[in-house]
């Protein structure tokens, strides 16, 4: 009886660990690339407050610079969700695919360059602090160039592309019916809506930010939001995709 229990211990010890399904991973991975967008992005708005208001103004640069390194880390997670779900929605839709992980580095490049334009400002009023007559005018309207630079990086990134992103990956999404249709559907919905939110933005409908713009990121939002807990906590409804 001993004999039999030690062999069974020894074999158990010796037997090689189970390995997590492959897709569990490309839906773990693209999950919490997700959740990291969405966690990193929401407290910017409120970090970078002073600055898009008063670009010019005498303040402590601490919050812009913590919204900055948050605005970094939602860029590389955006491409992060691009390229750990491809594995999966190239079986579904190559060109889905490959839009997706396009569409994903155009955003993370535009919200770069809104982070190097806000740092800027920050260059400048360290180097040139104490300025005044005609270099603090030109300081400050330099300052308020580069937030304006930002605020259309914005719009044009977690603003316009953010629907294109929703039109590909739903679309792949909701043909493998890899997960719930309804998850996609939303994106599907919400794509259009913030894609002409963002037009009536550009030409001077009403501002990002204000009630109607927020309203109208909101499916997007609850998109992006519930396919990540999704795939953190399900992953992909079918293992068919990959291979």
């Amino acid at each position: 009886m001993t004999t039999a229990v030690t062999d069974t211990r020894i074999h158990e010890a010796t037997a090689p660990r189970r390995r997590m399904d492959p897709t569990r991973k490309v839906a773990l991975a693209g999950g919490i690339a997700y959740l990291i967008t969405f966690a990193a992005s929401i407290p910017q708005l409120r970090l970078f407050a002073d600055v898009v208001d008063d670009p010019a103004g005498a303040r402590s640069n601490t919050a812009l610079l913590w919204g900055s390194w948050l605005e970094v880390i939602t860029a590389v997670a955006c491409v992060g969700t691009a390229v750990a779900l491809y594995p999966v929605t190239r079986r579904v839709s190559r060109t889905a695919a490959i839009g997706f992980v396009t569409s994903r580095v155009v955003e993370a490049t535009l919200i770069l360059v809104g982070v190097v334009s806000l740092l800027s400002v920050v260059t400048l009023q360290d180097q040139f602090a104490g300025a005044t007559g005609a270099q603090a005018e030109a300081l400050g309207v330099t300052g308020e160039a580069l937030v304006a630079m930002r605020q259309w990086t914005f719009l044009l990134g977690p603003g316009l592309i953010a629907g294109i992103n929703a039109l590909f990956l739903g679309t792949a999404l909701y043909r493998g019916r890899l997960v719930p249709r309804i998850i996609p559907t939303i994106g599907l919905i919400g794509a259009p809506i913030i894609l002409l939110s963002a037009t009536a933005t550009i030409f001077g409908g009403w501002a990002q930010t204000s009630s109607v713009g927020a309203l109208c990121a909101l499916p997007v939002a609850v998109w992006e939001l519930s396919l990540g807990v999704w795939l953190v906590v399900k992953g992909f409804k079918s293992t068919r995709a990959v291979g």
